[in-house]
């Protein structure tokens, strides 16, 4: 999903899932719970980037249907749903002093992502982007040191993002590495293939797999180690983007993952189609932008209009910085 994945370093290669007809031998623990998992739907919404559905249906999910823990977590999913829209200040607004930790942690990666995308944020108008990072940073480790929070899920999540958008991989894995749930277990995968370490990838998806191989989460890294590892797994890849398409609503995640199987394949005009029907969903998605100029190079069309739109919606983006880096040395 968006897991928080930079996207300097998405341009690198997809994102993906096996097919989701298979289903797992497993017994699921869960499904023999007394109580209905209220907030299945939610995360899946989440998972596969139809943030808006996510915001929607966590305001219709009655608090007093869920556990203190599971309120946290469907707020948690909520402003990590704005954060994924863009909408940082919000998050920053409503999240007071008085939330809960794993709360505090998303907070934490709204101020950080805000200095990321060069706003100034109103609690530190003055402050500038490295200082602002710097201290985010700090206020983590002070909560990773924590006996009583630093082992929460969802704050280890948070940390996990920021150190992987600082390409701090040691650091991120020290913290997301220890155990947790499959969302930990995901960021991980995307740590590792960013590492170039696609061996450590396939592992952590076998553990995935063994606890339970149907899970979207399982599907996405599935897909994303088919799409680094090239070859045959590409047609894989492309069938669990296919899968996904046929049992979800279509995202920006989804036709980007179908697009990127296509221009490995070849398909440069159903990729263009597919990113073009991308563009109409979110008109500033850096994948979707991103890969168009790409596409639109292999199919010997302009890509300029594509980079600057990049470059002003996404400065830190991989492909605008090194287009930046090029024409400092001509």
């Amino acid at each position: 999903p968006n897991l928080g994945r930079p996207s300097s370093e998405r341009a690198r290669g997809p994102s993906i899932h096996r097919p989701l007809h298979r289903r797992s031998t497993k017994a699921d623990p869960t499904s023999m719970a007394s109580s209905p998992d209220h907030l299945f739907g939610l995360r899946n919404s989440f998972y596969i980037g139809a943030y808006q559905a996510a915001i929607t249906s966590s305001q219709s999910v009655a608090a007093s249907a869920l556990s203190p823990d599971e309120i946290v977590e469907r707020d948690a999913i909520l402003y990590r749903s704005y954060l994924a829209i863009g909408s940082h200040q919000l998050v920053i607004d409503e999240i007071g002093p008085s939330a809960a930790t794993p709360l505090q942690a998303v907070k934490l990666l709204a101020v950080y992502l805000s200095g990321d995308a060069g706003n100034k944020v109103c609690m530190h108008p003055s402050i500038s982007a490295a200082l602002v990072k710097e201290s985010v940073i700090s206020k983590l480790h002070e909560l990773l040191r924590d006996p009583a929070v630093g082992s929460n899920p969802i704050l280890r999540l948070m940390a996990g993002t920021v150190f992987m958008h600082e390409r701090d991989y040691a650091e991120a894995l020290k913290h997301t590495s220890s155990g947790g749930n499959m969302e930990l277990l995901a960021l991980n995968v995307q740590i590792y293939l960013q590492m170039h370490r696609a061996d450590h990838a396939e592992k952590q998806l076998r553990v995935m797999q063994q606890l339970d191989e149907d899970h979207t989460l399982t599907q996405l890294a599935n897909a994303w180690v088919d799409l680094v590892m090239g070859g045959s797994k590409i047609q894989e890849a492309h069938l669990i983007f296919q899968d996904l398409s046929e049992k979800y609503p279509t995202t920006c995640l989804i036709l980007n993952g179908k697009a990127l199987c296509s221009m490995h394949m070849g398909h440069f005009e159903e990729a263009e189609a597919l990113l073009l029907d991308s563009l109409n969903k979110d008109a500033k998605d850096a994948e979707t932008l991103a890969n168009l100029m790409v596409c639109s190079l292999n199919l010997g069309k302009p890509a300029t209009r594509y980079l600057n739109q990049l470059k002003l919606t996404h400065p830190d983006h991989m492909l605008g910085e090194a287009n930046v880096l090029c024409r400092r040395h001509l």
